[in-house]
């Protein structure tokens, strides 16, 4: 009922709505419009109330709570269940519980802030309060396990085009799984998965957005490799407004997928790469060598060509080599 009576309050926003109208149009008494209200007030809504014409809406909490994704969600099925945390250890951890449980494909799960936020190879990502977007997404999909890493190439773009379409920032994707915006890093992606011999049950994409942590709130080892909307824009931006625009790209760019395979995801990603043409550094378990990234083949692999001949990279971390010293920032704190 409350997030029905803040939608209503949103389409008439700047505008008064009288008690009798939303009582009337949500067929409840005014006395439980009342009472609803008074629970969004207590909740940090802004609510103003007039005698004569009724309530409007000021100003609403920049929280991501399911109440506000459901107001602005655009997509059909990712986001249309939520798991919600004011804090929690991780967002995978709870999307994999949940999805081994047998959520429906779609669900999310989103917090506040992580305490025990993960990236790529078990390194942390900071993740404080109020200030990203800390989100994983259950997939189900219907293609063969083999095919799974390039759901973080999938990811990749469908973020990178939300921050750019929404937030007009020129950000690009560093292979294979990082979003930067000269050099620092706004976003990290980290694909999870259970699978069978020949089917996937379930994959978690989890993804950490910096949006509006500033400049000084970055621990001193990350501020000079790691960056935000913010900082970028010098301004906040909606969290709530991204995680909705991030929701429905990833949504029209996994159908596609689906429809047509992974082949347009790929070339798109390669339009979007900050990785391709440039020389890289390759750092593996058993060894590491240097060489320019060509272009990624059919299976998302990184293709780098080296003195030795072309080189395809399938696990390991990639990180730009500084074209001069101290002018460009190693990114490989995935």
């Amino acid at each position: 009922m409350r997030t029905q009576i803040l939608q209503l309050l949103r389409a008439h926003s700047g505008q008064y709505i009288s008690g009798e109208d939303l009582s009337r149009m949500l067929a409840v008494s005014r006395t439980a419009i009342w009472k609803h209200i008074q629970s969004l007030k207590n909740e940090g809504y802004a609510i103003e109330a007039h005698p004569r014409l009724g309530y409007t809406l000021r100003q609403a909490p920049d929280l991501l709570s399911p109440k506000e994704i459901e107001s602005c969600l655009h997509s059909h099925s990712l986001g249309r269940q939520i798991h919600y945390f004011s804090d929690v250890g991780s967002t995978n951890n709870e999307a994999k519980k949940i999805a081994a449980d047998g959520c429906p494909e779609g669900t999310i799960v989103v917090a506040e802030a992580q305490t025990v936020g993960r990236g790529r190879l078990s390194r942390g990502w900071f993740s404080p309060y109020g200030k990203g977007i800390w989100l994983s997404v259950v997939l189900r999909p219907p293609f063969q396990p083999q095919q799974a890493p390039k759901c973080t190439l999938m990811a990749a773009v469908a973020v990178t085009k939300a921050i750019r379409s929404f937030c007009d920032v020129p950000c690009g994707i560093k292979w294979p799984n990082d979003i930067l915006y000269e050099g620092k890093k706004l976003v990290g992606i980290l694909t999870e998965m259970s699978a069978e011999m020949d089917a996937i049950n379930y994959i978690v994409i989890g993804m950490g957005v910096n949006v509006n942590t500033s400049a000084e709130e970055f621990p001193p080892e990350l501020a000079e490799i790691a960056t935000s909307i913010l900082a970028v824009k010098n301004e906040p931006v909606s969290r709530l407004q991204l995680l909705c625009r991030i929701l429905a790209e990833l949504e029209l760019i996994y159908q596609q997928v689906i429809r047509e395979g992974f082949a347009p995801v790929l070339e798109e990603w390669k339009t979007l790469s900050v990785t391709l043409g440039q020389a890289v550094n390759v750092i593996g378990p058993d060894e590491q060598y240097s060489g320019t990234a060509v272009t990624i083949d059919e299976d998302g692999a990184l293709l780098v060509e080296t003195d030795m001949g072309l080189r395809k990279v399938i696990a390991g971390d990639v990180s730009i080599r500084p074209q001069a010293a101290g002018n460009q920032q190693s990114a490989n704190n995935s």
